[in-house]
């Protein structure tokens, strides 16, 4: 999916951040304040703090009846135990005894009735309660999911490690909001994630109540009827996918696949065999008219029909801009775009419905046409999309669909392509409103997307976003973001200091310094654009009064993230890890700039000296500057290559080989670029100490002097 340029509003966005925390508070759903303690993501409907208890002798796991999902929800929480050291002990023994209880079970109602508790119909599918007395604590559901999710908040109750952990127990009654809590993941613009990261994923958006894991494929997946369009190494195969199936119902992860049916398909359409389906040559988008475009469509979804068991699936359409381009430029010109995208919308529903799915589709196309839309069949489900904050409201984007008698789900974005880290400012907003704006409007689900467009983001660095999207969908109402600000680092890293949330709003920070500057919202151009270059130029001028801040930004993440890397008990370290390459590469984006403008300065200096000999020596310093060890460029070389070995290790922990090389090579040229620089200046300086003489900036291709201090 492409993505379009908000950077106009951005100003304004960057100001809402800083209001959200006062609307949050005075939208919040009230609870206990003692429950201010508790750092619980998602936020609980009703929870009300009570005692903290020792773990010190360990903690029992009584599972009162025999349904498989229970057992493993038991076992689940006592491999959170062994994780943190806590012993699993018998109820003789134990220092705490949790108990799960179906709500139907003669001594759950008296448990319920005793805390005069109500367990309700909205609670039945997914809710929970949970309650304690003394030592005592019960995990009331009347599902597996619900039983599931009651103990996902119970270890998230749990503080400390070992012989020194706690548990605070709380009264709490808790059941979603929307029915479906999605995340995307983009597998077809180079990541390709391991399977055993896939598995992580899983059960770390299970944990956070999501219940649909939802990958995105163009020609990642591998289609027995189209082999050619998808790589060795780069496809997620039947048999690795009806794996991933298998391992996520355990966790009441459905997995739903995307796969384009219309749009964004030029990896196949690429290809010679099947250039007659492509609405234009070489290009991106299926020509409806051609016979082949739709029996392709039905191939594909009856091989994803016998691996997905899921009553869900998406196909996509967004994005058919050069719809009307080609193949079907005469009948766009006679009946409209909107009219010709819609009945294909229709054909493909009709060819699918042997399949007994409902269809999911994007709706930026379709929303335009309000009329066409209501001639849609009322079983398929539009997906609402749209990635930036929006102060007016999301409303327009789902009220052509709601007015048509639709299901729609809302899908705001991680804001992670083209970033060098998420700009996490930007995400919270857009989560925040737009999952408020789809519940209002009965939205049914969410749907958290990240996107790799420039085919290098990871989705380690994602987790800030995608957890705050979960705990929306989750919440009832406006979620407050300052209250998830302060529970993400106990939550996810354990990090009781504080300093895990410091670091991403350090992160924020420095983004909103960059946004102040007027370069831009896409961080990735200014990581990888020569500073001399005039695209670098304009770019330079606009962000050195700017450098020192984001650089203190971006060092202070650092400082912090090396204090937390000392508490052994940190959790989820590899997100840690792509914090400090985010960090790292903001860091280096300002000294980048920084640097090349002190070479420039540095020789126009010695150029407008050479003419008196009492300045020589000077002279001869201000080369060594340029070009020596621990000169300009060779920090500017050193550093590409410093990143390019973090970033290569953080991509293998989670992605597969397959299209690293494309990235790295990007280091390597800029890596280059600075050596053969330091190479130049090299000469020049031998130059100068043989005849003192000095070729004239324009001889050695450097830029004018537009630049500042």
């Amino acid at each position: 999916m492409m993505h379009q340029d908000f950077s106009s509003k951005a100003a304004i966005n960057r100001q809402l951040v800083h209001l959200a925390g006062v609307f949050a508070l005075i939208l919040a759903p009230v609870c206990s304040s003692a429950s201010d303690n508790l750092h619980l993501i998602p936020r609980p409907r009703e929870v009300f703090a009570g005692d903290q208890l020792s773990l010190a002798s360990g903690l029992a796991v009584v599972n009162t009846n025999n349904f498989a999902d229970d057992r493993f929800a038991a076992h689940d929480l006592a491999q959170e135990l062994r994780n943190r050291g806590i012993a699993a002990a018998s109820p003789a023994k134990a220092s705490v005894i949790v108990k799960l209880i179906r709500a139907d079970q003669p001594q759950a109602k008296r448990i319920l009735s005793q805390h005069g508790i109500s367990f309700t119909p909205a609670m039945h599918d997914e809710g929970y309660a949970i309650t304690n007395h003394r030592h005592m604590v019960d995990v009331i559901a009347a599902s597996g999911a619900g039983i599931f999710y009651g103990v996902q908040t119970l270890k998230q109750l749990i503080e400390g490690n070992g012989k020194t952990a706690s548990l605070h127990t709380a009264q709490i009654r808790d059941w979603p909001a929307m029915r479906y809590r999605a995340v995307d993941d983009d597998l077809s613009r180079g990541p390709v994630p391991t399977l055993e990261f896939q598995k992580r994923q899983i059960q770390t958006l299970a944990a956070y109540k999501i219940n649909i894991y939802s990958p995105y494929f163009e020609h990642a997946f591998s289609y027995n009827s189209t082999p050619l369009a998808g790589l060795p190494g780069g496809v997620i195969t039947q048999q690795q996918a009806a794996e991933l199936v298998r391992y996520a119902a355990q966790y009441h992860v459905t997995i739903l696949p995307q796969q384009e049916a219309f749009g964004h398909l030029h990896h196949l359409l690429s290809l010679e065999e099947y250039q007659q389906l492509s609405e234009t040559p070489l290009g991106m988008v299926l020509a409806p008219a051609q016979p082949g475009s739709l029996a392709m469509i039905r191939q594909w979804f009856q091989e994803l029909a016998q691996v997905f068991p899921s009553d869900l699936v998406h196909i996509g359409a967004d994005e058919t801009f050069d719809l009307g381009a080609g193949q079907t430029a005469s009948e766009v010109q006679q009946r409209g775009r909107g009219a010709v995208y819609v009945d294909f919308l229709k054909q493909i529903h009709s060819a699918l419905e042997p399949l007994h799915k409902r269809l999911l589709f994007w709706g930026d196309m379709a929303m335009n046409e309000p009329d066409l839309v209501k001639t849609l069949p009322k079983d398929m489900i539009a997906v609402a999309w749209h990635y930036s904050p929006e102060p007016g409201g999301f409303m327009p984007w789902l009220q052509p669909y709601k007015q048509a008698g639709m299901e729609t789900w809302v899908s705001p974005g991680a804001n992670n392509w083209f970033q060098v880290y998420p700009d996490n400012g930007m995400t919270l907003l857009n989560v925040q409103g737009f999952v408020r704006d789809g519940q209002a409007l009965g939205s049914t689900g969410m749907l958290m997307t990240s996107w790799y467009d420039d085919g290098e983001g990871l989705f380690l660095e994602n987790w800030y976003g995608v957890l705050f999207a979960a705990a929306a969908a989750w919440q009832s109402g406006q979620s407050d973001i300052s209250q998830y600000q302060n529970d993400y680092g106990p939550s996810f890293h354990h990090d009781s200091s504080g300093r895990i949330n410091d670091v991403e709003r350090e992160l924020i920070a420095a983004h909103e310094v960059l946004t102040k500057s007027g370069v831009g919202d896409e961080t990735d151009g200014l990581f990888w654009v020569d500073p001399w270059s005039d695209a670098g130029m304009i770019a330079g001028k606009k962000l050195m009064p700017y450098a020192h801040d984001l650089r203190m930004h971006a060092e202070r993440a650092l400082t912090l993230i090396a204090e937390v890397r000392k508490d052994p008990s940190i959790q989820n370290s590899e997100a840690i890890d792509a914090m400090d390459l985010g960090a790292r590469r903001l860091d280096f984006i300002a000294f980048k700039f920084q640097s090349a403008l002190a070479i420039l300065n540095e020789y126009q200096s010695a150029l407008s000296q050479t003419a008196d000999q009492k300045q020589w020596d000077k002279i001869g310093r201000e080369l060594e500057l340029i070009t020596s060890t621990d000169g300009h460029c060779d920090d500017l070389q050193q550093g590409y290559n410093y990143l390019r070995e973090e970033y290569r290790d953080v991509w293998l922990e989670e992605n597969r080989p397959y299209w690293l090389e494309n990235i790295l090579n990007r280091y390597d040229v800029a890596a280059q670029l600075w050596s053969k620089r330091s190479e130049t200046f090299t000469e020049v300086q031998s130059r100068w100490e043989a005849d003192h003489t000095l070729p004239s900036a324009q001889a050695l291709g450097l830029p004018n002097w537009p630049i500042s201090k």
